[in-house]
């Protein structure tokens, strides 16, 4: 899964701490940048739990469409299919169909 990739939390980037120099950045910027980046991260994270959750569900809806569906006879093909319906045209229609 993705989550066991991800290095960071959004608590982690909340709670990191930067050291400050002499020329240094302002800490009011640095922290609502980082608060910014935590809000990105917490929706990416949403989005990621949600897509799995319908992976999960399409991937269940799709096994259970497989067990209704019935599989096609063995060795049958489309051209044997449709000789089998010419020749029921030509039973049932005679010589119409071809008037």
């Amino acid at each position: 899964m993705i989550s066991d990739k991800v290095k960071l939390t959004a608590k982690d980037i909340l709670e990191k701490e930067f050291k400050s120099g002499m020329r240094g950045y302002k800490p009011e910027d640095v922290d609502k940048f980082l608060d910014l980046i935590i809000k990105d991260y917490e929706t990416f994270h949403q989005a990621i739990e949600d897509l799995q959750q319908e992976n999960l569900r399409l991937k269940k809806q799709l096994e259970e469409a497989g067990r209704r569906t019935p599989s096609p006879q063995s060795g049958t093909t489309n051209f044997d299919i449709l000789k089998r319906l010419s020749n029921l045209e030509k039973h049932v229609f005679g010589s119409k169909l071809y008037e």
